[in-house]
């Protein structure tokens, strides 16, 4: 669903001159809030529970296993306990939008924390229009890769992942053949017009058939398909 309104971010970054440097910008953009800060992933999954901000701005050096169960924890948090009868109504569980600003030479952790399920990545060199830009395509429930980001994740996807397909095969049963083709040139690097030229198709029902794809596998970007396709066995590693 389309995000409208006024957008509000939480910024989780260590260091308090670039905490300072992102509240200024986007504190200067119509249309962008700065709920909070943070400067740590206890402190993010704390402050987004009470704030409730729309997208989570999380620092790409918040790295390894830290980062990517906060990710998770942002992501995925513990359902709320059943209403009891006679009880208020607990307060929905909130599930922000989490996009990553991610130093050039990461892809491999950038990946991983995109399992986890973060809703998109840019470098953390990007301009300022492209970052706020991304922060409103993110909230609107879309994903954003920074440009020339997927390739770099598809190679190192390829690194990482072996010929032997993992146990993750129950979303290619719901895939019908045009799909599976969509989904294997996907995981190929191809873009939409490369793919709308091999199958004979407008570019238009390609990027129908990719959000098929994407709903039915449970991904939320086009490189989170790329890791399914490698993790089922449907692309095999390059030897």
């Amino acid at each position: 669903m389309e995000k409208t309104g006024t957008v509000s971010v939480l910024v989780v970054n260590g260091q308090s001159l670039q905490r300072l440097a992102l509240r200024m910008l986007l504190t200067a953009e119509p249309g962008l809030t700065v709920a909070g800060e943070a400067t740590d992933g206890d402190g993010a999954i704390r402050a987004s529970a009470e704030l409730r901000p729309d997208v989570v701005l999380m620092d790409g050096r918040l790295s390894g296993a830290a980062g990517t169960e906060t990710i998770r924890r942002l992501t995925h948090p513990a359902p709320r306990t059943p209403r009891v009868p006679g009880f208020p109504a607990a307060e929905e569980t909130h599930v922000p939008r989490v996009l990553v600003l991610t130093p050039a030479g990461q892809e491999a952790a950038a990946w991983t924390a995109l399992r986890a399920g973060a809703g998109g990545f840019l470098l953390d060199d990007a301009d300022p229009a492209e970052l706020t830009a991304a922060i409103r395509v993110v909230a609107s429930g879309q994903a954003v890769i920074t440009p020339g980001l997927t390739r770099a994740l598809i190679d190192a996807v390829r690194e990482q992942h072996t010929a032997r397909p993992l146990p993750r095969v129950a979303g290619l049963g719901a895939l019908t053949g045009r799909e599976r083709d969509v989904l294997v040139a996907v995981a190929s690097g191809w873009s939409n017009a490369e793919i709308a030229q091999w199958l004979s198709i407008a570019p238009t029902t390609v990027k129908t058939h990719v959000s098929n794809v994407l709903a039915k596998i449970g991904a939320r970007a086009r490189v989170q398909a790329v890791a399914f396709a490698y993790e089922t066995g449907l692309i095999r590693p390059a030897a």
